[in-house]
This record gives structure tokens, sequence and C-alpha cells, in this order.
């Protein structure tokens, strides 16, 4: 029996599984961590309006003494905290949802979102972000907010440290990829480079699309990766400051870009050249 299928078998004397519950979210599988590379692994997954899983989705749960009370949704979620990974000692099992584990999928195990949710994971060390399925009960594990699948894990960059910082934001299917096509932009390139690395909000439009790539609670770091994204790509490049109270309200943004299809290709071609795909949203 696979130890995080746990919400489906639930009673009141089942305390059976609570030391595989210790170790399952310690960062890990059997997955080899000097395999991590920039690749990024597979595309993130879409999100998609999806009815609630029949398993794992009671209104609470107690693992370890401790009383979880699970979400009746995801909207509005957003929280900052240590992210840990699962990978071959669960491949091929039964998850909480009742889905089969796959390592090589872009999953994670959440322990009171609703099953299925989709959600926006920012490692804030590196600023990479991936957006992944929820089909998972955990982490149990020293105060971890999400466990990651290995593909997510290896997205992230989080496989050879085992855990990372990071920001976990709540997506509602309904409004992702709803973006209006907006007009190509009329040469703004230079003029966006020359005005530094922040945005100019007379240069974008309502309905300009861009591909954030990252988002930092440094100035620096953000820097850091509009410098590096300069070097590799000819699309303007720009920190988009938020609100001080935001976790991480500096995003790095490529753009304005003309068109969804647009942003998929500079998407795609940031993948083939080891940096972040990002995701692609409205101003």
């Amino acid at each position: 029996m696979n130890a995080r299928l746990f919400p489906c078998w639930l009673t009141s004397g089942a305390l059976v599984f609570l030391l595989v519950f210790l170790l399952a979210g310690c960062g890990g599988g059997t997955a080899t961590r000097s395999d991590e590379d920039q690749t990024f692994g597979p595309p993130d997954a879409v999100p998609k309006v999806e009815p609630k899983s029949k398993h794992g989705n009671m209104s609470s749960y107690v693992v370890m003494g401790r009383r979880y009370e699970t979400k009746d949704s995801s909207k509005g979620y957003v929280e900052r905290g240590q992210a840990s990974w699962y990978g071959n000692k669960f491949h091929g099992r039964r998850t909480s949802s009742g889905e089969v584990y796959d390592m090589h999928q872009m999953t994670a195990a959440h322990k009171t979102l609703p099953l299925p949710s989709y959600v926006q994971v920012t490692n804030l060390e590196n600023g990479r972000v991936a957006v992944v399925r929820v089909n998972d009960r955990g982490p149990f594990h020293g105060g971890r907010i999400i466990d990651l699948s290995y593909a997510a894990a290896r997205k992230l960059g989080v496989v050879a440290a085992g855990t990372a910082k990071v920001e976990v934001r709540s997506i509602d299917p309904r409004d992702h990829g709803g973006l209006v096509k907006a007009p190509p932009p009329a040469r703004l390139e230079h003029q966006q480079r020359a005005a530094g690395p922040f945005e100019d909000p007379v240069l974008a439009a309502d309905d300009q699309l861009y591909l954030q790539v990252g988002a930092f609670d440094q100035l620096a770091n953000a820097e850091e990766l509009r410098q590096r994204l300069l070097a590799h790509v000819p699309e303007p490049v720009n920190i988009r400051p938020g609100a001080e109270a935001e976790v991480a309200p500096y995003k790095v943004r490529v753009g304005p870009l003309g068109s969804r299809a647009e942003a998929e290709a500079v998407s795609q071609r940031l993948a083939s050249l080891g940096l972040a795909q990002g995701m692609v949203i409205g101003r």
C-alpha cells in the first residue's frame, strides 16, 4: 500500500502508516540527485476545469496528531515556505486522489488544497517558475508546504538540494489562457531596453502579453535574471515591481509580446537555452 494514499482510507484507528509519513516527504525518492541539469523537464501542467476527485477531499483528516482542514476552493491561495520532492519510492503507486503517481509528470502533493488543483510554484532561490497539478496529499515533514514530483523538482532546480524556498500561488483554470490576443506592438524593443530594467507603463497597453520568467523578494536577484535573459533573447526584458506586501514583488518579464503564439515561441526558445520557460500573463 502507498503511504500517501491515506486520506482515502483514513479511520479513527488508522495509525499504521505514520512512520512512513514521517519519511515520505524528506526530499526524496531514489532518483539520482546528481542528474539535475538545466533542461527543466517536461512542459508545465495545463490548467483545465475538472471535478473534484472522489478520494482525498474529505473535509478534514488527522496525521500524527494534527488535524488538517481541507479547502473547498483554491481561489486566492498564496503561501511561501519550503518545498520538497518525491520520486522512485512512490512511482506507480496510488496518490490520495486515487490516480497513479507518475514521477515524470508535473504534479505535486499539498495538505489542504482541493484535489485536483493547479498552482504556480516559484523557486525564490533561483527564479524558476513551474505550473503543477496537485493530485496528492502531503508533505507531512518539517513544516514543508508542497511536495513536488521529480519532474517538477527538476524543472524548478530542487532535486540536488532536496528542498527550496518557494512561493505557491493558485491558478483558476477558468482564467488561465483566457487573455485576449493583442496586435503586435510598434517596434518597442529598442525603446524598452533604453528605458532601463523597469517597465514603462506608457509603453504597455492593458491587453498586451508578457512571459513572466521569475519572481523574487530581492531586486538584486531579479536584476541578475534579467541580465541573463538579455544575453539570450532579442525581446525586451523588464522588472515589474509589485506591492510591498507581496511575497515576491519583483517580477521578471519578457515583453510586451504581440500574441500568445509569440509568447509560447519565446517560452520554448528559453527552454532550449536552458532557461525557465515562464508563464504567459497579461499586464
